[in-house]
């Protein structure tokens, strides 16, 4: 086998390293828990049992990516999940995952925002006017970059804190679940005749793998994580095992259990509630589900600032970008990220919140699965897991298939539009 190309380092620094193991599995599993759990029964209930397949492929897939993603950090304990690519590939292809990634991380970022302002619309009906939304939307792309100006710690507190808040509405219906199934009142939809479907399932896969993106994100951050080679393993299989089962059980039973119509809101949490129990608690579950939203939005923030500054230092893209404050924070990543984000929101401010949610969910999703295929392939190159990178791998181009031909091309196209960024880079750290 060939030796793959040497990293290029060109900016030497000293990792701040402050994130221990429940600060990653609270990153891994807030990353996770976020708008996906909270929205996607509305997104996913046209699938109905097709829906449940499709999370037990997505489950499966998403622990084999998490054990190469594991392996590979134990292999490189100094490169993050972007990076993994340039070792084995050279930094062209590294360029190319790191780039599509951190696009996938701002798009990520405006759905999340958006899922959050589409819960608290249920208790702000204003927010449901055009423009509107996306006013708050920003907002919030904004008060969590504040939080992760603040550095590294502030923004893990802050995750340990919204994590333990996020579970509360996640318990309560898994309650009314048991309660209603138990009593026999829940108005199941009835398995279909004809059985499970090969189209329903692949489709549903792609969004379905929108709510457990994030499982990477300890290997992301890895440059902050305290004995990463031991940590981001650890913290990414136990967060992605709990939050799968989580989810399974959770998405499931809310769209196979709410009627077709109630569950079309933009907040099917507390829909669901209502429905089985009050509107009374159903607004405080809404309060709960946007501040979960919001703990999701601050772990992802985090990431956005950290995959620029790598690709920087790396001489990826221009040395500007690798500058940080005292603490070790990426101001400049975090505020440009932040911009790009509010423009994107800006620019489908006319879109209803539901809508708006499940395209860039599909968009992120697409563009995150390429950092999925770098890493199997990258670990099919290095000889490391080979029969999990190989399925890992077939796994990631069949949901980049599901996905469909419109999110799928446009993120390729996303990726090849970043080439001249790179070039530039190159051209200016070559010139003397």
């Amino acid at each position: 086998m060939d030796s793959p190309p040497p990293a290029q380092d060109v900016i030497p620094h000293r990792p701040v390293r402050t994130l221990g193991l429940a600060a990653c599995i609270a990153l891994v599993m807030g990353n996770m828990i976020g708008s996906g759990v909270f929205l996607l029964p509305a997104a996913l209930a046209p699938f109905g049992w097709d829906a449940v397949a499709a999370w037990v492929f997505t489950i499966a897939g998403s622990l084999i990516l998490a054990f190469v993603i594991a392996r590979l950090t134990v292999a490189m304990p100094d490169a993050n999940a972007a990076q993994m690519s340039a070792r084995a590939y050279g930094p062209l292809a590294g360029f190319a995952i790191g780039w599509i990634y951190w696009l996938s991380i701002i798009i990520t970022n405006v759905t999340i925002a958006v899922a959050a302002t589409a819960n608290l619309s249920s208790l702000l009906p204003v927010l449901n006017r055009p423009g509107m939304g996306a006013l708050c939307s920003i907002g919030f792309i904004w008060l969590t970059t504040a939080i992760n100006l603040r550095g590294a710690h502030a923004a893990g507190t802050a995750q340990l804190v919204t994590t333990i808040i996020k579970v509360v509405p996640i318990l309560v219906v898994l309650v009314l679940l048991a309660l209603t199934i138990g009593r026999g009142t829940a108005e199941i939809v009835p398995f279909p005749a004809q059985g499970f479907t090969g189209s329903g399932i692949t489709a549903a896969a792609a969004l379905t793998l929108w709510a457990l993106l994030g499982f990477e994100s300890a290997s992301v951050a890895a440059d902050k994580v305290k004995d990463p080679a031991r940590t981001v393993p650890r913290a990414t299989m136990i967060g992605t095992a709990i939050t799968g089962l989580l989810y399974l059980f959770v998405c499931s039973g809310i769209a196979l259990t709410l009627p077709g119509a109630e569950s079309q809101t933009g907040s099917p949490f507390g829909a669901y509630v209502t429905h089985y129990w009050s509107a009374g608690p159903a607004s405080l579950i809404a309060t709960f589900v946007v501040i979960s939203c919001l703990g999701a939005l601050n772990g992802w923030t985090l990431l956005q600032g950290e995959v620029p500054l790598a690709m920087a230092r790396a001489g990826e893209l221009p040395a500007w970008l690798a500058g940080t404050d005292a603490r070790g924070t990426p101001v400049r990543g975090l505020i440009l990220s932040s911009i790009l984000a509010s423009l994107l929101l800006v620019a489908n401010s006319l879109q209803g919140l539901v809508a708006l949610f499940t395209a860039m969910a599909l968009l992120a999703t697409s563009a995150t699965l390429w950092l999925y295929v770098g890493c199997a392939l990258a670990a099919l190159r290095l000889r490391i897991a080979v029969p999990a990178a190989a399925i890992g791998l077939a796994y990631a181009c069949w949901t980049l298939w599901g996905a469909g031909l419109i999110p799928s091309g446009a993120s390729f196209l996303l990726m090849a539009g970043g080439l001249p960024f790179y070039w530039w880079a190159r051209r200016t750290s070559a010139t003397p």
